[in-house]
């Protein structure tokens, strides 16, 4: 990872995401293979203490004492390190001002979200580990908790995110590395990973009746179609020429008296790239 990045691990629950971020953190030990963080072997003792004062840490789940007010547990949390923002400039960073008073127990779950943020930036570290910051929240609430992440990058920060939203890593990820199964299947930033497609466009429709055994031959001789995937009760065409492949296909399907139950087109995600590399979506794994 470079210094001011943010570093991606995509993939699916299960995939090793939440493993791999915590050897980083130093709170797994690793099985084989060495660990370095800003340069520093994990070291227990003095260097150990002196690595995670310069690293923030929101976990998948973080559980946060109830009767505590906002203020109150950034208190607590600004303790544990020897530099620390003030309450008064973290709540700031998250906007959370009006809440300071407030109760754990009360807030939101995008308010919750706000305030674990809040306890892993409150040491103004160098590094921040963020896993599945967003997951569970609704639209308005994740893009609050994105504006955060920029803003901590924009003044020098370096991000690691562990993330299964294909959205949420295009638009914050310099590069990416997908993983599945413990393993790293895939690296290099949003538009490479797309690009190696070698297609902008995909097309996914289903018929009222099945699909033909046939069929899929058929589809591969279409223009612009550089990939057919067939899926449960649906087909992915990912194409280069969607103006050019759209109405060749509804052609042959009126040839071959197939009618269609749905279709839908999108421009090429990293959900096509994970797609392509594993032979499933992410979303449903």
């Amino acid at each position: 990872m470079a210094s001011g990045e943010c570093f991606g691990l995509l993939g699916p629950n299960g995939a090793g995401k939440t493993t791999t971020i915590e050897i980083l953190e130093g709170l797994t030990p690793q099985d084989s293979g060495d660990v370095e963080i800003l340069g520093t072997p994990w070291h227990e003792g003095a260097a150990g203490r002196a690595l995670r004062e310069r690293l923030g840490i929101q976990l998948q789940e973080t559980q946060l004492a109830d009767k505590l007010t906002v203020e109150e547990t950034l208190a607590v949390f600004r303790s544990f390190y020897r530099e620390a923002h003030t309450v008064n400039e973290v709540l700031a960073l998250v906007e959370l001002e009006e809440k300071r008073r407030a109760r754990v127990a009360t807030l939101s779950g995008g308010q919750k979200q706000r305030l674990a943020v809040a306890c892993a930036l409150v040491s103004k570290p160098e590094l921040l580990f963020l896993d599945e910051p967003t997951t569970g929240l609704d639209p308005h609430s994740r893009r609050q908790l994105w504006e955060i992440i920029r803003s901590f990058r924009a003044a020098g920060g370096t991000v690691l995110l562990t993330t299964h939203y294909m959205e949420e890593a295009e638009r914050l990820c310099n590069r990416v590395a997908i993983m599945d199964h413990g393993k790293v299947i895939a690296l290099g930033t949003p538009r490479e990973l797309i690009a190696s497609l070698g297609a902008e466009h995909v097309v996914e429709f289903a018929l009222i009746d099945g699909t033909p055994d046939d069929v899929t031959d058929a589809l591969r001789g279409l223009g612009g179609v550089t990939a057919v995937r067939p899926g449960a009760g649906v087909l992915s065409l990912t194409v280069t020429e969607l103006h050019r492949t759209l109405p060749a296909l509804l052609t042959l399907l009126q040839r071959r008296d197939l009618e269609l139950s749905s279709l839908t087109t999108h421009h090429a995600t990293l959900d096509d790239v994970f797609v392509a590399l594993t032979g499933r979506q992410l979303r449903d794994t």
